[in-house]
């Protein structure tokens, strides 16, 4: 069976997935956002996931035809049309009430339906609730196309696993799991991806396992966060270094290596709410899973009175004094702001009265503005301020001078541990 592939969503996890597909197949990038197809097929990608020059290498002129390989980046639903395979990897977030959002999810399966035909297969890469596939996604589809599920076109979901700015992870080396909706489409699915996956596929049993399993990998990486960060609250209680309780415990083979900080991005942050949404519709409470995202979502308040304890030790005014935040992506070395948790950090500094500057040389200054309503800068700042916040750990930061920027008496808090251990440095 030939495939031509539409990738639906050319964000962080869309666009690496078009461009290793079409190194094997005719792939049409689709997306909504008008710039973003024209700094594409200028060969530039804004979120630095896939490089300049390997982008230009995979464009092409013209929407390629079957037998054909190559990316073409098109906002026209005439250039998806002729695709057998469609692929959705819009992202899934949560309202202002931490509930899941499927608006993206909807749309999504609105345009695809616009094209779909007999035989086409549907697969699902974003992160959802067990069942949301079949039970949300699957009607919309049949809905707006006139056909029937399993018997005019198929789905199937292979989660993403896409970890941003990671340049050693790569979406071609990490396993990918994927699922059918029939075994005979599972098959298809898996030996599609494992066309292009050199790390290898894991053919899940069903479309609801391979769900679940993305949405436990999340929430077991959020649940550990969370018990580091409990354990550096009750060791900062008692005047012990967390970092050196962690690296003593680290000796041990079976030691899980965590750390406490802010938990954000558009996976950890957000997934275990889509499962304790999930659980609490069969009238289950999830107590651990939403203990965890409670800490980690407390994190950012916690970072803010803690530096204010010490710039009040170091008898420092703090209403109307200067403070730096260095970093205000989600995570280093990453231009994505997506549920970022610095700005919990700088607008509970801000409720001090303080006058929060913010340095990252990786955030959009547009972007930020836009998501937060916060100033930033790319450029580092020359003056002196009454305390400093290393927020995230990005390379930039690690030849910065960081005493430089401070007044006679004022202090650093440094939420990610990267720092030695010495007078006016507290480690969270």
């Amino acid at each position: 069976m030939d495939h031509k592939i539409t990738i639906i969503g050319l964000g962080y996890v869309g666009l690496p997935l078009a461009r290793l597909f079409s190194t094997k197949y005719p792939v049409v990038g689709f997306d909504i956002n008008e710039k973003r197809i024209a700094d594409l097929n200028a060969g530039k990608d804004d979120t630095l996931e896939v490089e300049d020059d390997l982008l230009k290498s995979a464009l092409v002129p013209n929407n390629p035809d079957f037998g054909e390989t190559g990316l073409f980046c098109s906002n026209k639903y005439e250039d998806i049309a002729d695709s057998n395979i469609y692929v959705v990897t819009v992202p899934t977030p949560v309202d202002k009430n931490n509930r899941p959002d499927l608006t993206p999810l909807y749309k999504a399966s609105e345009t695809v339906a616009k094209v779909l035909k007999k035989g086409d297969i549907v697969i699902y890469e974003s992160t959802v609730y067990p069942g949301v596939t079949e039970e949300e996604c699957i009607p919309v589809l049949e809905k707006n196309s006139g056909l029937k599920f399993n018997v005019d076109f198929f789905a199937g979901y292979s989660p993403e696993r896409i970890n941003p700015g990671d340049k050693l992870h790569t979406v071609e080396k990490i396993l990918k799991v994927t699922a059918g909706s029939t075994p005979e489409i599972g098959k298809i699915v898996d030996d599609l991806y494992k066309s292009v996956i050199v790390a290898g596929t894991h053919l899940a049993p069903t479309i609801k396992v391979a769900e679940a399993a993305k949405v436990i990998e999340n929430s077991q990486r959020d649940i550990n966060i969370a018990f580091v960060n409990e354990l550096a609250k009750i060791f900062n209680l008692m005047g012990i270094d967390t970092h050196d309780v962690l690296t003593a415990a680290g000796t041990k083979w079976n030691f899980l290596p965590f750390k406490p900080g802010l938990v954000g991005g558009h996976c950890i942050g957000v997934d275990p709410y889509y499962l304790a949404q999930k659980a609490q519709e069969f009238g289950y409470h999830p107590e651990i899973i939403l203990a965890g995202r409670r800490m980690n979502d407390s994190m950012g308040q916690y970072v803010a009175s803690e530096t204010v304890k010490q710039m009040l030790r170091q008898d420092l005014k703090v209403n109307g004094s200067d403070v730096l935040v260095l970093g205000f992506t989600f995570k280093e070395n990453c231009p994505d702001v997506r549920n970022t948790k610095v700005v919990d950090v700088v607008k509970n500094l801000e409720d001090y009265g303080i006058n929060v500057s913010i340095y990252d040389p990786w955030a959009n200054p547009e972007e930020v503005k836009h998501e937060y309503g916060l100033e930033t800068s790319t450029k580092p700042p020359f003056k002196k301020y009454d305390a400093v916040v290393l927020a995230v750990s990005h390379k930039e930061f690690e030849n910065l001078n960081i005493k430089n920027l401070l007044s006679e008496k004022g202090i650093i808090y440094d939420v990610k541990g990267i720092l030695a251990k010495e007078d006016g440095v507290k480690r969270l």
